[in-house]
C-alpha cells in the first residue's frame, strides 16, 4: 500500500528536480519547466532496477529491484533524480509484485533521465501547434511531458514492445493524457498519423530510416541518434526538404540510446574461433585501441567515426587482447599489447583495424574536429557524414 502522503512527497521532489534542472540550464524554456513540474514521473516507474555496490562472483553487475513496497524512500527519490532507470532486461517483462535480483543482462527498456528527455524535445525545436511522432514510448514519461506541453491531440507515440506499451498507456491514461499510441516498429514510423512536424526517436538507428523522411512535412525536422555495432553514437538534427532529401547537423554531447531492436548487433559466436583463423604475421598498430575505448568525450566521438569506417565490425576484449569481428564479410582482427606497442593481426576481405586507423589519422590531420562540425546528407538513398577536411563517410544501408 502506498503512503497517504505520496502525492505530497512526490510534488515536493518534483519541484526540487525542476529547480535543479533549471539551475543547470536544462529548463530554460518555461513551457518545459512547467511540464516537468506537473508530470508525476513516479506514476510511470512502478518498478525499476538500480546497480548494486558490488559485482557478483562472475564479475556481472547485480541489479537490485526497487519498488515502493520494497523501499518507498529509495523508490521515490530515484524516480525524481536525474537518472536513467532500467525497467527491463533482455526483453523480459518483470513481475513487479514479486521482483527478482538480476545478474548482468542487456537493458531493453528504461525511463530516460529527465534532463535528456527535455533536451531531446527542445533540440528538436518542438513548439506549440506542432504534431510530433515519438519513437520509443518506453515507460511513457517522455510522452506525458510532450502531452503536457503540446496537448495530447498533437502527440503520437509508438513502441515495438506490446507489454511496454500497455503499461505506458495505463499510466498515461491514468494521468489524464490521451495521445495516439500504437505497437509499431520505429524503423517504419507510423503512416496513419503522418505527416508530422517533428519526429523524435528515443532509440538509435544504424542509418536514417527512409520511411521517416517521407512522413515529415517539408521544412519539418527529425531528431535521432545514430549508432551501430561498435556502440558509437552521434545525434543528428535533420531538416527534411520534401523531395526525399535531408540535410542535418551533428550535435555535441555524449548521448546514447538503446538500439532499435531491428538494428541491434547480431551474435558473433566465440571470439577464439575468429582469432584462430588469423595469420601468424603481425604489424605494429599506428593507433592504440584506447583511442576509441577510453572514457572520454573524444573517444566517444571517435568510436562513431570508426564505426562509419567499419560499419559491420563488432569489438570485444578477451584478457588484454582486443578483437574485432565482422559477421557480414567474415573478416577479423586482433590487437595485442606487447612492449609498449600494439600488434595487429588481420584476416578476411576487410582489413578492419586498417580502415579504422585511416579515419583516425585523417581526424588527427584535420586538427581533431568536434562532432558539431560534421554534417549529414541524405540523397537518393545514400547517407554520408561529411566534414570539410575529412573524407566523406557513408552510413550503412538503411
Amino acid at each position: 500500500m502506498m503512503p497517504a502522503d505520496l502525492e505530497t512527497d512526490a510534488a515536493r521532489l518534483r519541484e526540487a528536480m525542476a529547480k535543479a534542472l533549471a539551475e543547470d540550464g536544462v529548463l530554460a524554456d518555461p513551457g518545459w519547466r512547467q511540464a516537468v513540474e506537473r508530470v508525476p514521473r513516479h506514476a510511470f516507474v512502478p518498478g525499476f532496477y538500480l546497480p548494486g555496490d558490488e559485482r557478483d562472483g562472475q564479475g556481472l553487475t547485480v541489479w537490485e529491484p526497487v519498488t515502493a513496497e520494497l523501499d518507498y524512500g529509495r523508490w521515490l527519490a530515484a524516480a525524481y533524480s536525474d537518472t536513467t532507470l532500467i525497467t527491463q532486461f533482455d526483453g523480459d517483462e518483470p513481475d513487479w509484485k514479486n521482483p527478482q535480483v538480476r545478474h548482468g543482462g542487456a537493458p531493453t527498456s528504461s525511463s530516460t533521465l529527465p534532463s535528456l528527455v527535455v533536451r531531446m524535445w527542445a533540440d528538436a525545436d518542438v513548439q506549440e501547434g506542432h504534431t510530433v511522432l515519438e519513437i520509443g514510448t518506453g515507460t511513457g514519461y517522455s510522452t506525458a511531458l510532450a502531452c503536457e506541453r503540446l496537448g495530447s491531440a498533437g502527440v503520437t507515440s509508438i513502441e515495438v514492445d506490446p507489454q511496454r506499451l500497455e503499461q505506458a498507456a495505463s499510466a498515461l491514461y491514468g494521468c489524464g493524457y490521451t495521445p495516439t499510441l500504437a505497437v509499431a516498429d520505429g524503423l517504419y514510423g507510423y503512416w496513419p498519423q503522418a505527416p508530422f512536424d517533428r519526429i523524435v526517436a528515443a532509440c538509435s538507428f544504424r542509418a536514417v530510416p527512409p520511411s521517416l523522411l517521407a512522413q515529415v512535412r517539408p521544412g519539418g525536422k527529425i531528431l535521432l541518434t545514430l549508432s551501430g555495432w561498435l556502440y558509437g553514437y552521434a545525434r543528428v538534427l535533420l531538416n527534411v526538404n520534401g523531395d526525399g532529401t535531408a540535410d542535418g547537423q551533428m550535435l555535441g554531447g555524449t548521448v546514447s540510446f538503446m538500439s532499435a531492436r531491428t538494428h541491434a548487433a547480431p551474435a558473433f559466436g566465440n571470439p577464439a574461433h575468429w582469432a584462430a583463423g588469423l595469420p601468424e604475421t603481425w604489424r605494429a598498430a599506428r593507433h592504440s585501441p584506447e583511442r576509441i575505448t577510453a572514457a572520454t568525450e573524444e573517444a566517444f566521438h571517435l568510436r562513431f567515426l570508426a564505426q562509419c569506417a567499419a560499419p559491420d565490425a563488432q569489438m570485444t576484449t578477451v584478457g588484454e587482447v582486443v578483437q574485432l569481428v565482422d559477421v557480414v564479410s567474415g573478416s577479423a582482427a586482433t590487437l595485442t599489447p606487447a612492449g609498449g606497442r600494439w600488434e595487429v593481426r588481420e584476416g578476411g576481405p576487410v582489413r578492419l583495424w586498417e580502415r579504422i586507423e585511416t579515419v583516425l589519422s585523417a581526424y588527427d590531420e584535420a586538427d581533431r574536429p568536434r562532432p558539431e562540425t560534421f554534417t549529414l546528407h541524405v540523397c537518393d538513398g545514400q547517407q554520408h557524414q561529411r566534414h570539410p577536411h575529412l573524407p566523406s563517410l557513408p552510413l550503412p544501408s538503411p
